[in-house]
């Protein structure tokens, strides 16, 4: 009998492990598989695009930024030598533009500082901010840093000249994700990604994995790209492999070569589970992501047709999807001879075949160039928008299709003009491919995110109608800068409540320096407080500096606008627990121009 116990408590033990085993074998599969949230983007591209809403515009109404060199770079003495290349191309006109004050950095920091690690700090901010939250609230917090950098000219080499090691630690790459982390206090995993062009999405890569593995709570993923000298326009137009004109045309018969291009863009991303449970904007969600290498191909920056299809399968096998579940590829697609056609072969022999219907084919480069380590995140973004439009932007240049590729009607389709996006048994879903001349390439899969059902909200206690609208930034200008820009967004989107507003600057802006307080009954009493603060005026309802309320309202708002007006911190959630986080206008950087200039014009390379 007693050895009868003994074996009937050694199996009820083993079952018991047994059953934590398959629970433990089960959570870490679900880990591995679990979507990725895309909760916030930012950007800047050429042509003044500053905001995604601005590059879906430009997509949608078949539009494109190429335009000539830039003019504040010191490039003209520099270039007087060479000829050979184009002059024409996407750049970022702006690209020395910066206001260092939100972030801490004094002028002479500024101008040492790469503008891509510039860029880098404020499209991370906005994207934040869109996500609901405050940039500053993540001090030693898990989130992480992956930004995708491949240009390091900016001030190298200037430093070596003068040995200033100020100069040095603001061009390295690998800064760049840990300037971002020191700025907002961020404790995660923070890396630079260079793989050349795929740069941003290899980083997406990474955080995906970061995330899903519990390294990180939220990740900053993103890529940019500015060329502070001439030499890659010089270098790779001696080398014949860009397009006359300066633009891609993607997969089509004229193409002759790709067109240099710059820019930025920034994505916050969450674990589904966890975003959903903070109450984020969830635009998207990432499915998977796989990341090969070409190997011995044609050559060195040759792309390798059997390890992009590779790739691709690994993909969708990651996401446990076949390819009849993606609509569309949102492709490399250069403009390159050889390189679009193996692109194109590749998506041909893998989301080509067995398909219902044919896969739509496009490429945001015969938009705005080859923005090169920001390319992926272009892409990304595009197929967001596009997902949440209903529409397929058209690829520009693309008319007559490529010869040298075989396009069967009822496989892969180039999106030579505007397609609808319909609604169908599956969300909407799209792959984004990205290649780098180093050989290494990513490819990731972006699916649709339903609208949620109805919201159950709490009573927010008191009326509100009272709710303030708390403000600030780190500089009077940027204050009235501020509030200019809300009562406009205010007057194109009526819908907000005065609520929801002030629930989102509570809860998703930074408590700066400089600060006021809007209250009223009324949007139109409240409009004509704005009004005031951005023309730096008084007026009955607006609350500035160490004022108290002098309107009557109850104990608690006054309490609420004299703590924020004060540079206190505030719990606006106790007082007002019914609102919701809605989409307002991201902080209103005031820019200066920085730019180092180098003494030798020619100092990057004799002709």
């Amino acid at each position: 009998m007693a050895e009868d116990d003994e074996l009937r408590d050694y199996l009820k033990r083993v079952t018991l492990e047994l059953r934590r085993a398959r629970r433990r074998l089960k959570e870490a599969d679900d880990w591995q598989h679990e979507p990725i949230a895309i909760v916030g983007m930012a950007c800047r591209y050429p042509g003044g695009i500053g905001s995604p809403e601005d590059l879906w515009q430009l997509v949608a109404n078949g539009e494109e930024t190429i335009r000539g060199l830039p003019t504040d770079r010191g490039w003209d003495a520099a270039l007087h030598s060479y000829t050979g290349f184009p002059r024409a191309g996407g750049f970022l006109h702006d690209a020395a533009e910066f206001d260092p004050a939100p972030f801490r950095l004094s002028e002479e920091e500024a101008r040492f500082i790469d503008p891509q690690q510039r860029l880098l700090l404020e499209t991370s901010w906005e994207a934040l901010e869109r996500a609901g939250i405050d940039p500053t609230s993540l001090r030693g917090s898990s989130t992480g840093v992956f930004a995708g950098v491949m240009y390091n000219d900016y001030g190298g080499h200037l430093a070596a000249q003068r040995f200033d090691s100020d100069l040095l630690v603001g061009s390295a790459p690998s800064v760049a994700s840990g300037r971002i982390a020191y700025a907002l206090g961020l404790q995660g995993p923070a890396m630079t990604v260079d793989t050349a062009c795929s740069s941003g999405l290899v980083g997406l890569h990474a955080a995906l994995h970061s995330l899903r593995h519990r390294e990180c709570s939220l990740a900053l993923v993103g890529g940019v790209a500015v060329m502070a000298t001439p030499t890659a326009l010089v270098a790779f137009g001696r080398q014949g492999v860009l397009a006359a004109d300066g633009r891609c045309k993607s997969f089509a018969a004229a193409a002759d070569g790709w067109g240099l291009s710059e820019g930025a863009g920034v994505l916050a991303l969450e674990r589904l589970s966890d975003a959903r449970r903070a109450g984020r904007p969830v635009l998207a969600v990432v499915r998977s992501s796989a990341i090969v290498q070409d190997g011995a191909s044609h050559g060195l920056t040759a792309p390798n047709g059997q390890a992009h299809r590779r790739m691709i399968r690994q993909a969708l096998a990651a996401a446990r999807l076949s390819t009849a579940d993606v609509d569309v590829v949102e492709a490399h697609g250069t403009g390159t001879p050889l390189g679009d056609s193996i692109e194109a072969q590749a998506l041909l022999d893998t989301y080509g075949a067995d398909r219902p219907s044919p896969l739509w084919l496009g490429s945001i480069k015969s938009n705005l160039g080859h923005t090169q380590a920001a390319g992926g995140v272009a892409g990304v973004i595009k197929m967001v928008m596009a997902q949440r439009h209903g529409v397929l932007p058209r690829t520009l240049h693309s008319r007559e299709p490529s010869p040298l590729v075989d396009w069967p009607d009822d496989a892969v389709r180039l999106l030579v003009d505007a397609a609808p996006w319909p609604e169908s048994d599956h969300p909407r879903r799209a792959a984004v491919s990205s290649f780098g001349i180093s050989g290494t390439n990513a490819h990731v899969i972006v699916e649709q995110m339903p609208d949620g059902g109805p919201e159950n909200r709490p009573d927010p206690g008191q009326s509100a109608e009272d709710a303030p609208w708390l403000l600030s930034a780190a500089s009077p200008e940027a204050l009235r800068a501020q509030a200019a820009k809300l009562s406009a967004h205010l007057t194109a989107h009526p819908e907000l409540t005065d609520l929801d507003v002030a629930h989102s600057l509570a809860r998703s802006r930074a408590g700066l320096q400089h600060r006021a307080a809007v209250l009223g009954t009324g949007r139109e009493e409240r409009r004509r407080a704005l009004a005031a603060l951005a023309e730096g005026r008084t007026a009955s309802g607006l609350v500035g500096g160490a004022d108290t309320p002098s309107e009557p309202g109850s104990a608690e708002v006054t309490r609420l606008v004299t703590a924020h007006c004060r540079g206190g911190s505030v719990d606006f959630d106790a007082a007002f627990p019914g609102g919701r986080l809605v989409d307002l206008p991201t902080y209103p950087f005031q820019h200066r121009h920085y730019w180092l200039q180098s003494d030798d014009p020619e100092g990057f390379g004799e002709p």
